[in-house]
């Protein structure tokens, strides 16, 4: 359960019914809570059912990681394919 004092600015701020603005809050805190495997190997799953190469997948992948609230630090094409390989 998010803060209420967030829950009601978001709540205010947006105009949403307050179960809404929580709901809300619960799926951001949820997404960003991810650790950087589970991102990788969930973004490169949707990429490859896209009909992206891995080629491309991996650059991809490095910019969005760069882009993160919680910076996970440079990860090497190598570094990505054994997270996702093993």
């Amino acid at each position: 359960m998010p803060p209420a004092d967030l829950v009601r600015r978001v709540a205010e701020s947006t105009g949403l019914p307050v179960p809404v603005a929580e709901r809300v809050i619960a799926d951001v805190v949820a997404y960003f809570r991810e650790t950087t495997e589970q991102f990788v190997r969930r973004r490169h799953g949707e990429l490859q059912r896209r009909g992206r190469k891995n080629a491309e997948i991996w650059e991809i992948l490095a910019d969005e990681l760069s882009k993160r609230p919680v910076y996970a630090g440079e990860l090497s094409e190598r570094q990505l394919r054994r997270i996702v390989y093993g």
